[in-house]
């Protein structure tokens, strides 16, 4: 009977809830969804920054739910997770190309790959696959995106190790250290999950407001260039009239 009960329990998870997927699957779970959400398509919808730091609190023990986890586990389930997801959904923008991407009717989905391309030609192969990984969604497309642009396998593996390090040990260590030092944290959980998320997009918008004021920058001197050049051809032919 318990065991009904229990697998019922695990049936009737919210997938889009961090708390309620710790409760069902633990650790493990934090390695097999970060895999979902960051190597294949159909795991876009997934909370990858709040599962990451809600999982960090729950290790600290103080979060009052009676779940636990082990810090050690959590960290190697979250980066193997992040990386392995990440190095599959390049794998397989390589061999399918465009084509998982055409299939989908997900106007998100869609508008995600839009933007992973935007940010593969703006600002390079490097900056934009350290950035894409801070940004929901966008982490999820850019990857097979990276392998069907044909991105260098070096390049992106170098890079998605970086930021898949920085992005998954960082959230969880930051969830740990705030419920070690803050009583009562997990009252707060959701505003904290969304301030997080905010500032993940910090780079993203930082970056969007540089290029943005060098296309300003670049279109004046050009509109400039164009006035000197035909103040000199007006010049000239008022000379030659003369």
């Amino acid at each position: 009977m318990t065991t009904a009960v229990d697998l019922s329990s695990q049936l009737a998870v919210n997938v889009l809830d961090a708390r309620s997927l710790l409760s069902a699957f633990g650790v493990l779970g934090v390695g097999v969804i970060l895999f979902a959400e960051t190597g294949l398509l159909i795991g876009f919808f997934l909370p990858g920054d709040s599962l990451l730091f809600t999982a960090g609190l729950l290790c600290t023990g103080t979060a009052g739910s009676g779940l636990k986890l082990s810090l050690g586990p959590l960290l190697a389930a979250a980066a193997v997770g992040a990386l392995a997801g990440s190095q599959c959904g390049y794998l397989l923008g390589r061999r399918a190309g465009g084509t998982l991407l055409a299939r989908s009717r997900s106007a998100r989905l869609h508008e995600g790959a839009e933007r992973a391309e935007e940010l593969l030609e703006r600002y390079g192969h490097a900056k934009a696959i350290v950035l894409a990984r801070f940004v929901p969604v966008v982490r999820t497309v850019l990857n097979p995106m990276a392998g069907a642009l044909r991105v260098p396998v070096r390049t992106f593996t170098v890079w998605q190790v970086a930021s898949g390090l920085v992005w998954s040990l960082g959230l969880t260590l930051a969830g740990y250290a705030l419920g070690s030092s803050v009583p009562n944290v997990d009252r707060y959980l959701l505003p904290i999950v969304a301030v997080i998320v905010a500032l993940s997009l910090i780079p993203v918008a930082s970056e969007v407001y540089r290029s943005r004021r060098a296309a300003k920058a670049t279109a004046h001197e050009a509109r400039e260039a164009q006035k000197a050049q035909e103040a000199q051809e007006a010049q000239k032919a008022r000379e030659a009239r003369g």
